[in-house]
């Protein structure tokens, strides 16, 4: 199968024409975002195609031209994708710019990070002239990866930039970045497609029950398809089986929550749980879920029977473990402390209405 250029998603492609169409005052840098599972990455790599390309049209890659061929190969010597050495890995490549710096023999897991070593190691690049004459573009993912040392290193670049050289960032946080580099940056949000047009695209991906992901994926169409293609359902039985243990009169075991929760990694638990108490807490003002309709029953009972001020307490917790879910210090006791304090957060509202 021939390799091809990266493409822009069908709601992506007016903004990009329109960004793209204005080359000759671009900025050096870029702070591309949005909500996760919109198609920022993509967004980004296309973007770069677009800048690489030698015949663009509509400020769109051409695909054809010796530019297009090498981005399509993944060996364009102008472009640079920078990102931690574990989403290279799940990409099925190595970190381009990582030359490690640990043995051969190494059986450490690979960084979550972008290590300052990938950035010194464009000094190289950034001092030789670009191939064909035009840009070089650095694609940076996610950009909140990076850490203290190595997003100082990036500021410095920032603060001179290389002659024609574009830098784009990708982030779901751009929060989470330091304030002097985002102010480096021009920034690019990207919105959150319709729904319609989303419903429509995953179809054609082949997914049905379209909007039943789409809910579960708060509208972020490559969230749920990758939701869809995981061959669980857009509502996790184990959050089924808890909303009608929660809306039954006596406050239910933990353990079979528990059980559930430890066979999945926390970053998944927790997202759901996150998304399952914010249809609870829209419940507390008689508002229609958000992320699971097919609970709306069931989440209005245990939503109009709780404690808001201990659905807020439970949720508050949940953002904290969502921070550290990548890095859990036991993930069977923090399954565990999950199942009971959820379950306590609605069952002490039961016991008081008893």
């Amino acid at each position: 199968m021939t390799a091809a250029v990266p493409q822009f998603l069908p709601w992506q492609l007016e903004q990009a024409r329109a960004w793209l169409g204005n080359r000759e005052r671009f900025a050096h840098a870029w702070l591309i975002h949005g909500l996760a599972g919109i198609g920022k990455t993509q967004f980004a790599l296309a973007a770069a195609a677009g800048l690489l390309c030698e015949s663009p049209k509509a400020g769109l890659a051409c695909g054809a031209c010796v530019a297009c061929q090498w981005v399509a190969l993944g060996n364009h010597p102008d472009l640079r994708r920078i990102r931690p050495d574990a989403v290279a890995a799940l990409e099925g490549e190595e970190a381009e710019s990582a030359e490690s710096t640990t043995s051969t023999t190494s059986k450490k897991a690979p960084s979550k990070d972008i290590r300052v070593e990938q950035l010194r190691s464009l000094y190289t690049w950034f001092n030789t002239a670009t191939h064909r004459g035009g840009y070089r573009v650095a694609v940076l993912y996610p950009a909140h990866a990076l850490n203290q040392v190595s997003a100082n290193a990036l500021l410095k670049v920032l603060e001179e930039p290389p002659e024609h050289t574009v830098f784009l960032l990708v982030s779901d946080a751009p929060d989470r970045l330091l304030p002097t580099l985002v102010s480096r940056c021009r920034r690019l949000p990207l919105a959150v497609p319709g729904r319609a047009q989303s419903a429509e695209w995953l179809e054609q991906q082949g997914i049905q029950t379209p909007d039943l992901w789409l809910d579960a994926a708060g509208g972020a169409p490559l969230k749920a398809l990758d939701a869809a293609q995981s061959g669980e359902a857009a509502c996790p039985q184990w959050l089924e089986l808890l909303a009608r243990s929660l809306a039954a009169t006596a406050p239910p075991d933990p353990g079979p929550t528990a059980d559930a929760l430890e066979k999945l990694p926390v970053s998944v638990w927790v997202d759901v749980l996150q998304r399952w108490f914010v249809d609870l807490m829209l419940a507390t003002h008689n508002t229609a879920p958000r992320y699971y309709p097919g609970l709306s029953k069931l989440s209005q009972q245990v939503g109009c029977a709780a404690s808001p001020r201990a659905l807020a307490d439970a949720a508050r917790w949940l953002a904290q473990q969502r921070a550290l879910a990548d890095h859990p210090l036991n993930a069977k006791l923090l399954a565990h402390t999950a199942a009971q304090r959820i379950i306590g957060a609605c069952a002490r509202a039961q016991t008081q209405l008893g």
